[in-house]
């Protein structure tokens, strides 16, 4: 598989805060470029204030891809998928992430900070960023979800 995503976009809310800045020293470690859209402290934050302004930094190409955390993952994939364009993948384990891109060519993983640990994490965002969309009949399918 060929990683294709450079330019990462993250954002968590004040219940993914830790586990986002640990995401963020993995993937400059790796080399990636990440913006971090906040939350900046574990001090109370609105998730929709985070995940609105990254969800249109992806569909405006700022960004190659996106990562999103709240506690359960929902709030902020709640929010991103209001955007046209967006399809935000709620992923748990590496093999949700990788049929998330594969078959729904998923530009936003929201990951659930309070129910997956570093390492899941770490094995979840491998998979997203080293997986392709495979088009072919997933293509139609992808292409129904804006209406």
């Amino acid at each position: 598989m060929v990683e294709k995503k450079k330019i990462l976009a993250i954002g968590s809310d004040h219940a993914g805060y830790e586990l986002k800045t640990l995401i963020i020293h993995f993937l400059e470690s790796l080399g990636y470029k990440v913006q971090d859209y906040g939350a900046f402290s574990s001090l109370s934050v609105d998730y929709p204030d985070v995940a609105h302004p990254l969800a249109a930094a992806i569909v405006n190409h700022t960004h190659d891809f996106g990562i999103l955390i709240c506690g359960t993952g929902n709030g902020v994939n709640m929010a991103a998928n209001k955007h046209k364009g967006i399809r935000s993948a709620l992923c748990w384990n590496k093999d949700i992430a990788k049929f998330a891109i594969e078959h729904n060519n998923a530009n936003i993983i929201a990951l659930p900070a309070r129910f997956i640990d570093f390492i899941t994490a770490k094995e979840i965002i491998e998979t997203a960023l080293f997986s392709g969309f495979e088009a072919g009949r997933h293509q139609l399918r992808v292409d129904k979800i804006n209406c």
